[in-house]
């Protein structure tokens, strides 16, 4: 068994607290497609996987000035379930989503205003992040075990909250190559990491809730953990 499947001879690795962002199209009427970029091959974490915009959540995120607030039932399950020596807030964590995916695609959402100090993306667009399109729709916990573990919250924007042209990338740092909108069917057949495979799922769900109409804060939130020796599931909400 190699280490990152599960080696328990060293300490686990701190988790640190994150954020993704899975941004869907749903202008093609044949079908919604998400936002997705292959990491690097030497990457510590999960080299070569396609995945979503995000990282991990830093320490300034909590400080950030937004332009508008969380939805209440965003921010209200985003806050449930805390874990032990987090002291994560929900405006932490949608700053940090939407500091990441304008890092990782150079892609905005916000309004015009003052844009944070160090957003160099925001500044150059006159914008203020805006978190309110955000929808919470799935929370994991990495196993112990592996070089680097995250408790990690996947968001949901729909692309019509973006700001200027979602297929201009030109603004994009190099952490994740072929940056590109995926049908969700197409999605499913690239190299994922098993928890996105999961989520690309819960992503369908949310689509058929919302059927014609604007995306939905879910009731409950699925939620695997893995804090401890022992996976937990369950729900948030």
């Amino acid at each position: 068994m190699t280490a990152e499947a599960g080696d328990h001879s060293r300490p686990d690795a701190p988790i640190r607290d994150a954020a993704t962002v899975i941004v869907i199209d749903r202008s093609d009427r044949r079908g919604a497609s998400v936002l997705m970029g292959q990491r690097g091959a030497k990457a510590v974490f999960m080299p070569s996987k396609y995945v979503f915009p995000g990282g991990a959540v830093d320490v300034e995120d909590g400080a950030i000035g937004l332009s508008r607030p969380l939805a209440a039932a965003t921010s209200a399950q985003l806050a449930a379930e805390p874990r032990e020596g987090s002291a994560v807030t929900p405006q932490a964590l949608a700053a940090a989503a939407l500091r990441e995916l304008a890092e990782e695609t150079g892609l905005l959402t916000g309004t015009s205003g003052t844009a944070p100090e160090g957003w160099d993306h925001y500044a150059k667009a006159g914008l203020t992040p805006d978190p309110s399109g955000l929808i919470y729709m799935f929370r994991a916990i990495t196993p112990p075990g592996r070089s680097r573990r995250f408790d990690a919250r996947f968001m949901a924007l729909d692309a019509t909250c973006l700001h200027g042209d979602r297929h201009d990338f030109s603004a994009a740092c190099d952490e994740l190559s072929h940056l590109h909108w995926v049908p969700i069917p197409e999605a499913r057949a690239l190299d994922l990491p098993f928890i996105t495979e999961v989520v690309l799922a819960e992503v369908a769900a949310l689509l058929r809730a919302a059927g014609d109409g604007p995306l939905a804060q879910p009731g409950s939130v699925p939620f695997f953990d893995n804090r401890g020796a022992a996976p937990r599931f369950t729900r948030i909400g």
